[in-house]
């Protein structure tokens, strides 16, 4: 005699076969580890290592173009404050360590534009200029900085700090 199977009540053949119950599937890989998060040394570092590129990226640019640009403060202080949130996490020191950090990247930027005008002025290389001549050269900053130069150095820093807390989100 054949056991007969009752017809589907959904619809679907195989909404009835045998495993298809509440279980929860089995998942075939293992999951990830979640990535470390709330690590303040880490956020710190990656802050730092992104202010000296973000410096030299800026100082670069400024010295291309003969001139300051507000965009690349903003840059410098985006790059900083999102390296410190995602590395960090939610740490509260570190919008405040990332607005710091922009600001001296912006400030150290400007001099590196100082040091590749001078060096295109024929005062000798890049290198030469700016660490043989440090003193000079912040002597010229000093000389030459005005209202915008704090303005930039003020934008990097608030980027910085809106950054990170966008970062760590």
């Amino acid at each position: 005699m054949s056991q007969s199977v009752p017809p589907p009540q959904s619809g679907n053949p195989f909404a009835d076969a045998p495993g298809t119950g509440p279980a929860a599937p089995q998942q075939p890989f293992p999951q990830a580890p979640a990535p470390a998060r709330d690590n303040l040394v880490l956020g710190l570092l990656a802050a730092l290592v992104a202010a000296l590129v973000g410096a030299g990226a800026y100082g670069g640019i400024g010295g291309a173009l003969e001139r300051e640009i507000g965009y690349a403060a903003v840059g410098v202080g985006l790059l900083v404050g999102f390296a410190a949130g995602k590395a960090g996490g939610r740490s509260p020191v570190l919008p405040v360590a990332a607005a710091l950090l922009s600001a001296g990247a912006v400030y150290l930027g400007q001099l590196v534009t100082i040091a590749v005008l001078l060096g295109k002025m024929g005062e000798g290389s890049f290198t030469e200029v700016f660490f043989q001549n440090f003193g000079g050269v912040t002597e010229l900053w000093k000389l030459a900085a005005d209202g915008m130069t704090y303005v930039f150095l003020a934008i990097g820093a608030v980027t910085a700090f809106a950054g990170a807390r966008k970062g760590s989100a």
